[in-house]
């Protein structure tokens, strides 16, 4: 239960359910998580619940303590917002509050339900929230263009950078339109102009996939601070996104090497990288300063970064660029050494095998010239 001793300093846990659309299920997983942590004895009240007039989540909400709305009187008509100060007198331990993006009413204390959701939390209150993807500030332009929908309540991106925990409510879009066409997201009659609209099944697919990505990028956001803070220095380190890294050399099957990475890394939406390693104690000859230039500018023209390093260890150069840039798929040519040399010297294939971890080296075969 709520302990009032604690300092009134101490930030409450803010954790957030997000969406690709209305319907999806992000209201009724926060109430049901109410319930479950009801159960296990902590004290949870409901702020502020938005039903639209969605029967289930009416009734999901029955057993939880709701605080009662504000009113406010606005050009003549009595209108409700969720009741701030009633909420920081009641003191709960956990506030459940919908749709995080809303807009308040004309004269409210705050403009932004968001900004009551952090000043509950500066009391100390945790806090859960819910919101659909497209409300993100960043993503506003991205949405619009994939929707053709404006939509004007927005959230800065940072509250999900700051929040404890970000959990995506996912369905199919087919479960989607299916609870679209049983009326359960909105009224029958507004079902065909939705599913002509917002909910065409391409929009769904991609609004899914925005976001699953979003979420991700924050996840693996908190890993590289995590490893990066940690004290181990080989601490390990989570990708979730693919990146791919093309080592190219002198040969001039670099080139081949750098269309090939770069469809691959066409196939797996991944940013894509170029790598030379430069022996500081040999000159490249003009011809051979004139092909890399060259390899740059391919590099470029698909859409990668050329990277440069001085290194007389290519293999340690190779593993520090690609645990720097995150990178998860590296691609080298087959080795252009005769058999002597690598019977003498070994392969530079088998040398990074060994040096790299949970990444995924491609060897290309390319013409000898």
């Amino acid at each position: 239960m709520y302990n009032p001793s604690l300092p009134s300093q101490q930030r409450g846990k803010h954790k957030i359910f997000i969406g690709m659309a209305p319907g999806v299920g992000k209201t009724f997983r926060m109430l049901e998580e109410g319930h479950r942590l009801r159960q296990e004895g902590m004290d949870v009240i409901v702020g502020l619940l938005e039903t639209h007039n969605r029967q289930e989540t009416a009734q999901r909400a029955e057993g939880l303590e709701i605080i009662p709305r504000q009113h406010i009187n606005y050009s003549g008509s009595i209108l409700t917002e969720m009741d701030v100060d009633a909420i920081l007198a009641r003191q709960p331990q956990l506030a459940l509050i919908d749709e995080l993006a809303h807009t308040n009413i004309p004269g409210s204390q705050r403009e932004k339900r968001y900004q009551d959701v952090e000043v509950i939390l500066e009391a100390g209150i945790d806090v859960y929230s819910t919101v659909n993807i497209q409300h993100i500030e960043s993503l506003n332009d991205l949405v619009a263009r994939i929707t053709g929908v404006v939509v004007r309540e927005r959230i800065p991106d940072r509250l999900l950078e700051e929040a404890d925990q970000v959990v995506v409510i996912d369905v199919t879009p087919e479960t989607l339109e299916e609870r679209l066409k049983d009326g359960k997201i909105y009224a029958i009659e507004k079902v065909n102009q939705s599913l002509q609209n917002f909910f065409q099944r391409r929009n769904l697919i991609a609004l899914r996939e925005l976001a699953l990505r979003e979420v991700a990028d924050n996840i693996e956001e908190e890993a590289i601070e995590q490893a990066a803070n940690s004290s181990q220095l080989n601490a390990p380190f989570c990708n979730i996104h693919e990146r791919l890294l093309v080592c190219v050399s002198t040969y001039p099957n670099a080139v081949q090497l750098i269309r090939r990475g770069a469809r691959i890394a066409g196939y797996m939406h991944a940013p894509f990288y170029c790598l030379f390693v430069q022996d500081p104690e040999r000159f490249l000859t003009k011809a051979e300063s004139l092909h890399v230039e060259t390899c740059e500018g391919l590099c470029e023209e698909f859409g990668g970064e050329f990277v440069r390093v001085t290194d007389s260890d290519k293999v340690k150069a190779i593993a520090t660029v690609a645990q720097n840039y995150r990178i998860t798929q590296i691609v080298i040519g087959e080795s252009q050494r005769s058999r002597w040399q690598l019977i003498l010297n070994g392969s530079l294939t088998h040398k990074l095998l060994r040096s790299l971890k949970n990444i995924d080296v491609h060897i290309i075969s390319t013409d000898k010239r």
